[in-house]
């Protein structure tokens, strides 16, 4: 398949997942650049054992957690309250920022399915990406949920 190509597919999906890691604008663009970057050094070494997208898959959510391993090392300020491409006048916008805020919290395992999970990624793919069994994937996706629907109404 042409990188062109590639990246017109995947590149608004594995953007809005590095979004759902950190909140950040900036610092999803940057992962989202760094790993097609790396699809485009490894394209031509890509062994066809998975999709495509399973493979861009997974470099991303390695590139993010490379970064939260980061951070972890070096602590930040805290994370914006709303994204810079959303007005916070709106309701849904506010609730989408949000939803980002909080998936930004969740513990990297959890961030990497439910952030695949709202990509519409397939929950077998998403077990073969983060290599667990698809019934583990079933019951972590509807424990995030409910996770974050418990989010939703402690902060109103």
């Amino acid at each position: 398949m042409d990188f062109d190509v590639i990246y017109k597919i995947y590149s608004h999906k594995i953007f809005r997942i590095c979004l759902g890691y950190f909140n950040d604008y900036d610092l999803a663009k940057d992962i989202t650049q760094e790993t097609f970057i790396s699809v485009w050094e490894n394209l031509k070494k890509f062994e066809k054992r998975s999709s495509i997208g399973t493979w861009i898959y997974r470099i991303a959510t390695n590139k993010c957690l490379r970064q939260i391993q980061k951070e972890k090392s070096n602590p930040t300020s805290e994370l914006p309250s709303t994204l810079k491409y959303i007005e916070p006048n709106f309701e849904k916008e506010e609730k989408l920022s949000r939803l980002h805020k909080y998936i930004s919290e969740l513990p990297e395992l959890e961030k990497i399915i439910i952030t695949l999970s709202l990509e519409d990624i397939p929950q077998e793919k998403i077990a073969e990406i983060v290599g667990i069994s698809h019934s583990n994937i079933r019951v972590k996706v509807h424990r995030i949920k409910a996770k974050l629907t418990d989010k939703f109404k402690e902060n109103g």
